[in-house]
C-alpha cells in the first residue's frame, strides 16, 4: 500500500489529519500543486503566494524528518490537477488519497473530479474536514438548514461542542525512508519578490504559529475585549496568516485557550473571562462564515447572500476607487487603513469594517471591487473570511449590518484612535498635527499638508445609501 496525501490550505505536520491518517495507514508521499495561472485569475495576492512558497520549503524540511518525501506539480490552473494527480498515483503506484477539503465552489469541483479520475483506477479517496473546530453541515436549525443568523448558530455551536467538535491530532510517527524525493527546486524558482519583508512580519513555520498562539494566550487574550478594536494597540492575535495557510488550525487556538484553563473541551462553557470569550467568540466567526460558504455556494460566486441588494445601483471601477485603493480618501482613519493594508499586507480589523463601509456605503462603490482588491493585498486573503466581511459591512450577506447603521470614519477614528496615533504612522503628511485634530482637518490646514480633501460628504453620502436600501423594500 502506498498513500498520497494531497497537501493545500494544510501546509503543518501537527493536528493535519489527512496526513496522520495517511501515515497511519501506511508509507505515504505528500503533493502540492502550483497553479500559478488560477492565482492569477483569483488575484491572490502576491505576498500571500510568496508566503506559500516560503512555507512550503519550510514543510518539506518538516516532512523529511518524517521521512515523507514533498512532490510539487506545477499544474497552472485547477482543471490540470486530476490529470496530473492520476499520472503522480500511477508513477508511484499510490493506492489511496487523502486529502483535507476545501470549501470554495472551484476547489470543491476540482477535487470532485480528481476523486472520480483516481476511482477509475481504483484509486481510493478519503477527505477530512481540518478548517472548522466543527464541520460545515454538523450545525443546523430545527428545519435542517444551516443557520442565517450567527448569534443562534453561535448558541448551537455551543451547546453541542462536545460532540460535534473534530478531534485533535497529533504529530504522525517518522515512517521508513521511502524509494522516492522531493522536488524543492521547483519552490525556489516559483518564490515572489515582493516589497514587504515576510520573514520579519510572519516567520515561516509551525513553532512560530504556535509561539504566537501561546503568547497571545498568556500575556494578551485577557485584555482581547477591551483592546482589539484599537489599531495602535498590538492587542490582536496576528494568527490570520498562519490560519490562512494552514499552518495552525482553529481546532489549535481553540485548545489552547483551553489549556490556559486548564479544561478540556467538554467544560468549554466554563471558560472565565471576557477576553477569552470575546476571543472564542471570533472563532466561532471564522467556522460561522465557512458553514454559510458551504451552504450557500453563490457567495464565493460574487453573489450577494440577499439576492436583492443586486438591484442596488453600485458604482464601478472610477476614480473614487483609485483614491479609496491608494488611501488618498481625505479621510484620514480611512487612508491610513489603506496604507496600512498597501504597505503591510495586512489590516486592523476594526478598520478592515471602516473602510468597507466607507467604500460601500459613503461613495456607493460595488463591494466587489472592495473585496477583490482585498484578497490582492491581504496575506491571510482567505475567501470565506473576506467575503463575509465585507457583504456583513455591505448590508449584502448573512446576518449583515442593518443598512441604516453606517460608520461614521471620523468618530471611529476619535474613539479607537483617540491620540491619532495610528493616522500619524500612515498618513505621515499629517504627523505634525497634535491630538485629536489630525481626525478631521480643515480644509485650509489639509492644503497646508499637501493632504486631500474628503472625496465626498459623509452625510448626503450616507442619507443616499439609506434611500437606496429602503426602496428595494418599498
Amino acid at each position: 500500500m502506498m498513500n498520497l496525501v494531497w497537501l493545500r490550505s494544510d501546509l503543518r505536520i501537527y493536528d493535519n489529519p489527512a496526513l496522520f491518517n495517511a501515515m497511519a495507514q501506511g508509507a505515504t508521499i505528500a503533493v502540492y500543486c502550483l497553479s500559478n495561472k488560477q492565482w492569477d485569475r483569483h488575484g491572490l495576492a502576491p505576498i500571500k503566494r510568496r508566503l506559500i512558497v516560503d512555507h512550503l520549503i519550510e514543510l518539506e524540511e518538516q516532512l523529511s524528518q518524517l521521512n515523507v518525501p514533498l512532490i510539487v506539480l506545477d499544474c497552472d490552473v485547477f482543471s490540470n490537477v486530476p490529470q496530473q494527480l492520476k499520472e503522480l498515483c500511477v508513477e508511484q503506484s499510490i493506492t489511496h488519497l487523502y486529502y483535507n477539503h476545501e470549501y470554495e465552489v472551484n476547489e470543491q469541483r476540482y477535487t470532485e473530479e480528481t476523486v472520480r479520475v483516481l476511482a477509475g483506477f481504483n484509486i481510493e479517496a478519503k477527505g477530512y474536514h481540518d478548517q472548522c473546530i466543527v464541520p460545515p453541515g454538523a450545525v443546523l436549525n430545527g428545519s435542517g438548514e444551516c443557520y442565517k443568523v450567527f448569534s443562534a448558530f453561535a448558541k448551537n455551536w455551543m451547546a453541542n461542542i462536545t460532540t460535534l467538535a473534530r478531534p485533535l491530532y497529533s504529530k504522525p510517527v517518522a515512517q521508513q525512508t521511502i524509494d522516492c524525493s522531493s522536488n524543492i527546486q521547483c519552490l525556489k524558482a516559483n518564490l515572489i519578490d515582493v516589497d514587504i519583508d515576510t520573514q520579519q512580519q510572519w516567520p515561516t513555520g509551525e513553532d512560530e504559529a504556535h509561539d504566537r498562539l501561546n503568547d497571545f494566550i498568556d500575556e494578551d487574550v485577557s485584555q482581547y475585549h477591551t483592546q482589539r478594536d484599537f489599531p495602535d494597540l498590538d492587542a490582536t492575535s496576528h494568527l490570520s496568516v498562519y490560519l490562512a495557510l494552514g499552518t495552525l488550525t482553529t481546532r489549535q487556538c481553540l485548545q489552547g485557550l483551553l489549556s490556559s484553563e486548564q479544561q478540556t473541551i467538554e467544560l468549554l462553557s466554563e471558560v472565565q473571562g471576557e477576553g477569552k470569550l470575546c476571543w472564542l467568540n471570533e472563532l466561532v466567526w471564522r467556522d460561522f462564515y465557512r458553514h454559510i460558504l458551504v451552504a450557500f455556494p453563490k457567495v464565493s460566486m460574487s453573489k450577494p447572500f440577499k439576492d436583492i441588494t443586486d438591484l442596488l445601483p453600485w458604482k464601478g471601477n472610477n476614480q473614487d476607487f483609485e483614491s479609496w485603493c491608494a488611501g488618498k480618501t481625505g479621510v484620514p482613519i480611512v487612508d491610513a487603513a489603506m496604507r496600512q493594508l498597501n504597505t503591510t499586507g495586512w489590516m486592523h480589523n476594526r478598520l478592515r469594517m471602516v473602510v468597507a463601509m466607507f467604500l460601500t456605503k459613503h461613495l456607493q462603490i460595488d463591494w466587489r471591487l472592495g473585496e477583490a482588491y482585498f484578497y490582492s493585498r491581504l496575506a491571510d486573503a482567505d475567501l470565506a473570511s473576506n467575503n463575509g466581511g465585507w457583504q456583513w459591512s455591505a448590508s449584502t450577506g448573512v446576518d449583515a449590518v442593518p443598512y441604516f447603521r453606517i460608520f461614521n470614519p471620523y468618530r471611529q477614528a476619535e474613539r479607537f484612535d483617540p491620540k491619532g496615533d495610528f493616522v500619524r504612522k500612515y498618513v505621515k503628511e499629517l504627523a505634525a498635527i497634535q491630538g485629536k485634530a489630525i481626525h478631521q482637518p480643515s480644509k485650509q490646514v489639509a492644503n497646508q499638508f499637501s493632504y486631500p480633501v474628503p472625496i465626498v460628504d459623509l452625510k448626503l453620502a450616507a442619507e443616499h445609501t439609506k434611500a437606496l436600501f429602503k426602496g428595494l423594500s418599498a
